[in-house]
């Protein structure tokens, strides 16, 4: 083996390890009926900051898991700067996520799932990369990505279902 493989494995290793504790986060979202996604920024190998997806509870649609982990990180760093950090989260930004970690400074983002709907790295667009940015995000998607996929598909599927159910206790409320 290489030194560029080994050095490789290490990285992909760090970063599955970071993931595995950002899915903890996103199953505490999930425990409180928020949709599951959970965010770890670390620096120098420490967590600094975490969050999880919080809009509902706190009735604040800026509350999603990586604004949740860049404001206690700002908070615990006293500085709104984060650079030198990497984000690691369950699920593709969306476009606010992804703007607030180029104005943070983030330097890196590791994500698991591809959002398909509202992903503004890759999926819907690459907003990282744009020419416009005075800073660049450099980004990698896929770590962990059948474990943070499953869990959204489960808490969807179970919400669906959850929904049905209600529709039909109101449609038999009403018949009868």
């Amino acid at each position: 083996m290489t030194i560029t493989n080994e050095i490789s494995n290490a990285i992909k290793s760090i970063d599955e390890m970071f993931m595995r504790h950002a899915l903890q986060l996103a199953k505490k979202a999930e425990a409180i009926g928020e949709i599951p996604v959970g965010a770890v920024l670390v620096r120098n190998g420490e967590i600094i900051a975490e969050g999880y997806n919080q809009a509902i509870a706190l009735n604040d649609p800026t509350a999603h898991a990586e604004v949740m982990a860049l404001r206690a990180a700002g908070e615990v760093c006293s500085n709104y700067r984060l650079v030198d950090t990497t984000l690691y989260v369950t699920l593709e930004p969306c476009v606010m996520c992804s703007g607030s970690m180029v104005h943070a400074r983030v330097s890196r983002l590791v994500y698991g799932a591809k959002d398909y709907k509202t992903g503004a790295v890759e999926s819907v667009m690459k907003l990282l990369e744009h020419e416009s940015h005075n800073h660049i995000v450099e980004s990698m998607g896929g770590v962990l990505e059948e474990e943070c996929s499953t869990m959204l598909s489960a808490f969807f599927k179970k919400r669906r279902a959850e929904k049905k159910a209600d529709k039909l206790n109101k449609r038999k409320l009403n018949e009868g």
